[in-house]
């Protein structure tokens, strides 16, 4: 990784990096926060929300004190590639800033828009090679799309996260205007293939079986996407049926912003780290 700047915060460093991803073909961004001391230490992966970079939770959540008395590193990566010959869209939830964290098959998206590979594989790999990450203890978490990338990762790919958590999740993409628009453009106009990467879809398929001990998921009572598209009670029904452990917490009169994220992100990372703690 390419180290473009650091900072020293809460005892710990902040860096800001560039690496090139053989998923997507282009250089990818994150942001690494190691606390202090020595490691290896547990790693949380932050995925963020439509129009975000790595620099969205970096600079808003607020989260790096906690992560500093937890003994915890977080990353927070891009959201989709960019950059000349990358293919983009004028709508803010499609194309550069929404890559939905899927692996997109369909052009003009499928040469670079392989985000579920870029970080399931890449970034773990390029991380854990540059930091002191115990590759033994991984957990996931993202907010709206992010919170959708969260999920179904961690659904579908168990035995890289061992906890998992979100806000404001978009719970099931093939149900909202957000998913079906990004899922038909990414993905083709056959439905039977979204199901892959709906969260809802994976757990009612048995994706779950008992792998999480706990979801955690916080909602904003006051979120305007609510009703229209993040639908929670879709995901808690389904994991009920499930047998899915899920805390689902409604926050009365928090909405959808950084200032929902910065209120809970404390409980988030203490969450993580006592089911990263050994």
């Amino acid at each position: 990784m390419e180290n473009v700047q650091q900072h020293r915060t809460h005892g710990g460093l902040l860096t800001y990096a560039r690496h090139d991803s053989a998923a997507t073909g282009t250089p990818m961004r994150a942001s690494v926060f190691t606390p202090p001391g020595d490691g290896p230490f547990p790693v949380l992966y932050w995925l963020s929300g439509l129009t975000c970079t790595e620099d969205n939770f970096t600079t808003k959540a607020g989260a790096y004190a906690a992560a500093a008395a937890h003994g915890v590193m977080i990353v927070a990566p891009d959201t989709s590639p960019r950059g000349e010959g990358v293919a983009d869209d004028p709508a803010y939830d499609l194309g550069q800033g929404a890559g939905f964290y899927l692996d997109a098959i369909q052009a003009p998206w499928a040469p670079h828009f392989r985000m579920e590979t870029y970080v399931t594989q890449d970034l773990v790999a390029t991380v854990e090679d540059a930091f002191p990450a115990d590759a033994a203890r991984r957990g996931i978490f993202g907010h709206s799309m992010g919170g959708h990338g969260a999920l179904t990762l961690a659904l579908k790919h168990p035995d890289l996260y061992r906890s998992v958590s979100a806000f404001a999740p978009i719970v099931s993409p093939t149900r909202c205007d957000w998913g079906r628009k990004a899922f038909a453009a990414y993905l083709g106009g056959d439905a039977a293939g979204w199901a892959a990467h709906d969260a809802c879809r994976l757990v009612e398929a048995g994706a779950a079986r008992g792998r999480f001990d706990d979801i955690l998921i916080d909602q904003g009572g006051a979120d305007s996407f609510l009703e229209t598209q993040l639908k929670p009670d879709l995901f808690e029904a389904a994991c009920g049926a499930a047998g899915q452990k899920l805390t689902l917490r409604m926050q009365a009169g928090y909405d959808h912003s950084y200032f929902f994220i910065a209120s809970f992100v404390a409980d988030h990372v203490a969450w993580h780290a006592e089911r990263l703690r050994s």
